[in-house]
């Protein structure tokens, strides 16, 4: 089955690490940036491990000098997404990627990438919402400064808070500052964990009251964890292609998806860097479909899901609960 137009909810998607490589060429060679190292042979993004993929992540970003590439890269995106299927997307935006985290950069910087999605939804009916990141190991002093620019954003487009970045890389606990002024603002928060730090990570992120985990699969590894989840109604922000690009599972037969939603836990799909693991949400499906078995039944119960643990407003959700009956 041809999943491409089927309809998709992705919650969990690094707007920088869905540039397609093309794109990042391209705006390169007009500012004359040397990339050396960046790309394989074959033209995709070239890294040896996760770590390497941050380094590698982070020079791709230099061609992303300014708000009008920024807006250039947002509509890229939200086409390449409407492409295979997906109607609603939540991307993670970085203020470290967007004017160093100064304020009035940041709200240039917003302007465009907001205006692009704006354009976006006209053109291909896709609706994007924006997750305020600080990069974990850029360390909290850093954080602090990302979640102002969050506090002082918020609003319809600005609808969430999270972290991402190097899970082993100081404890989250650091970053409590920063997510309780986020909560304060209205914010609603996730956080990367149980990717790499194991299933303690996954315990120290649910200590910031998160309602959503980016990633959490390795919750699997402890029973009373799972359970956890599952009381608190929190909802993994599973991407299975990346998890095995990156070697966090050896094989897509080896991922504990089944598992977590056998066991009550919410779960959703996305691609996380789609072009970087080489993958699209359309072929999430179709692996998953091939893999485990999963229909269009389970494919709705996964954007149901998606839909309910959405950082947008309850219209919206409205609209998407009913794409999904």
């Amino acid at each position: 089955m041809d999943f491409q137009d089927t309809p998709k909810i992705e919650l969990h998607l690094h707007l920088e690490g869905a540039m397609p490589p093309a794109f990042t060429r391209r705006l390169a060679d007009e500012k004359n940036i040397s990339l050396e190292g960046v790309f394989d042979e074959n033209g995709g993004y070239a890294y040896r491990d996760f770590w390497h993929f941050l380094e590698v992540y982070e020079a791709a970003t230099q061609v992303l000098t300014g708000p009008e590439e920024f807006g250039r890269l947002t509509k890229a995106v939200l086409a390449q997404s409407a492409e295979h299927g997906v109607v609603y997307t939540e991307a993670f935006i970085s203020p470290d990627f967007c004017g160093c985290r100064d304020l009035g950069a940041w709200k240039e910087y917003l302007a465009a990438m907001q205006q692009a999605a704006g354009e976006a939804e006209l053109e291909h009916g896709i609706k994007l919402r924006g997750i305020v990141t600080p990069i974990r190991h850029f360390g909290a002093e850093k954080a602090k400064e990302t979640a102002i620019c969050a506090v002082e954003t918020a609003g319809d487009f600005i609808t969430g808070f999270g972290i991402g970045g190097d899970e082993k890389a100081g404890k989250l606990a650091d970053f409590a500052w920063s997510f309780d002024c986020a909560r304060e603002a209205g914010l609603r928060l996730t956080a990367h964990a149980g990717e790499w730090g194991g299933p303690e990570s996954v315990r120290d992120a649910l200590t910031l009251n998160v309602e959503r985990i980016g990633h959490g699969v390795r919750a699997i590894e402890d029973a009373a964890l799972v359970k956890v989840l599952v009381d608190r109604q929190v909802t993994l922000e599973v991407c299975p292609g990346s998890n095995v690009f990156l070697g966090v599972y050896p094989t897509l037969t080896d991922h504990p998806l089944a598992h977590l939603m056998e066991a009550g836990v919410n779960c959703t799909v996305s691609t996380d860097d789609p072009p970087f693991f080489h993958t699209t949400m359309t072929q999430e499906y179709q692996n998953l479909a091939s893999v485990f078995g999963f229909d269009a039944g389970v494919f709705s119960e996964l954007n149901r899901a998606a839909a309910k643990a959405a950082f947008c407003d309850e219209d919206t959700r409205a609209g998407l609960l009913k794409q999904f009956t």
